[in-house]
């Protein structure tokens, strides 16, 4: 990795203390640390691979002068004292991954934050405000399908009853897997802190999409984390004979449940665009060969990051089940399974994300939605946030293939470093 991330890599963008051959020595480092076939990333949450990876990074905080601790949850704090102020500003993401995932999902955002802390020791530089750069745990969710665990618990929003029931494919519940890395429900709820001081946290991430790629720029500023909200909807017909019923004399499900989600499709630009809604699961019964469709399950995923035209968006598509299960004389029911609120970045910021990038590039930034979620979402219920997006390579992420060129992530760690030193002045 390192050989292939130094080979097109311009010395050029090797300035104020940023170094490009030391960002891709740490993410060759972290690479090795679960490293599987085709060079996937192999760390799920709370694993021996997940510690490693922040053991390393936290030796890292030290050599870039941080004070560093873990909390309650084994998330990752590395402070910077301010000169002349408390007040903080935080930076970071997550080390653990999805299972044959990619090297920079998470990684990118750690060492970015890192970098600017070791520019700023190789500088002489001391901000007047107080810096924090975070490894939050659990992020991904691919344990136990549900993440963001780290940072859930820095905020104290977590469900108890719910991780209570959480359960990974070893059948060890969540409860278990705490106590195997020294961790208890107690410990998280000894995680929470006091946000009265922390003024922004910025996350830097890849993309994960085209985007970037396509406007051929390297970085772009988000605008706001979609909120997604889950629908199950069950269209409810009536099994046959596929030979003996008459095509004028069938109660298809499945027919119904087509027509819906070629509906569903081209409903989200009415509203945003920004706005996304997917069908994504699929179950129907009797699923025969011979056999008419009598019941089909499905869920839509629809996102935003407006959540008027989130919630907008939802109720059209509910409405519009009914209707085609009205017209084709079958029943149909539509529950909201999960809703999360959309997490806006704040006009400011973005003004202020903008600006650091075109001081960087050049050139005005892109703005951009994140459909994905991440700790910043969470963390902004807190305190303001923003996010710098890194181009993707082809768009893929959660693949052994996911790649962003080292010129494209040091040209984001500038961008990160002008922004965080916006941000940081007394």
């Amino acid at each position: 990795m390192y050989k292939r991330l130094m080979e097109s890599y311009d010395p050029a963008n090797d300035k104020n203390g940023v170094s490009g051959e030391r960002i891709a020595f740490r993410l060759h480092a972290l690479s090795q640390i679960g490293l599987g076939d085709r060079y996937s990333c192999n760390r799920v949450s709370f694993s021996k691979e997940e510690q490693q990876a922040k053991e390393l990074v936290m030796h890292w905080m030290k050599e870039a002068g941080l004070d560093v601790r873990q909390d309650g949850v084994n998330n990752v704090i590395g402070r910077l004292k301010g000169a002349t102020s408390e007040t903080t500003i935080m930076s970071g993401s997550h080390l653990d991954s999805v299972p044959k995932g990619g090297q920079f999902d998470g990684p990118l955002g750690v060492i970015s934050a890192l970098e600017v802390a070791q520019a700023w020791k190789d500088e002489g530089f001391v901000p007047a405000k107080s810096y924090e750069v975070i490894v939050f745990t659990d992020e991904e969710g691919a344990r136990f399908q549900s993440g963001l665990s780290g940072s859930q618990a820095m905020v104290g929003e977590w469900n108890l009853e719910k991780k209570k029931r959480l359960r990974d494919q070893e059948g060890k519940t969540f409860e278990d897997v705490l106590q195997e890395n020294g961790l208890s429900f107690q410990t998280l709820a000894d995680a929470k802190r006091d946000f009265s001081e922390v003024e922004t946290f910025v996350e830097v991430h890849i993309e994960q999409g085209k985007r970037l790629e396509k406007a051929g720029l390297p970085v772009g500023v988000v605008e706001g984390i979609a909120g997604p909200s889950w629908l199950e909807v069950i269209f409810a017909g009536e099994a046959g004979h596929a030979g003996n019923t008459p095509m004028n004399d069938r109660s298809d499900a499945l027919v119904a449940a087509s027509q819906f989600i070629s509906a569903v499709e081209s409903l989200p630009p009415d509203y945003s665009h920004s706005a996304v809604a997917t069908v994504g699961q699929l179950s129907v019964s009797p699923n025969g060969v011979n056999v008419i469709p009598g019941e089909v399950r499905l869920t839509v995923d629809i996102r935003d990051i407006h959540k008027k035209h989130r919630n907008d968006l939802r109720d059209r598509i509910r409405n519009v089940a009914k209707k085609i299960a009205e017209r084709r004389a079958i029943d149909v029911s539509v529950d909201e399974i999960m809703s999360e609120d959309p997490v806006p970045v704040t006009e400011a910021l973005q003004q202020k994300a903008a600006q650091a990038v075109k001081a960087v590039t050049g050139n005005p930034a892109l703005h951009l939605p994140s459909g994905a979620g991440h700790d910043a979402m969470i963390i902004g219920r807190k305190t303001d946030i923003a996010m710098l997006f890194t181009r993707s390579q082809d768009g893929i992420s959660h693949n052994p293939a996911e790649w962003s060129s080292l010129n494209d992530c040091v040209v984001t760690v500038h961008a990160l470093k002008t922004l965080v030193e916006d941000l940081i002045k007394g």
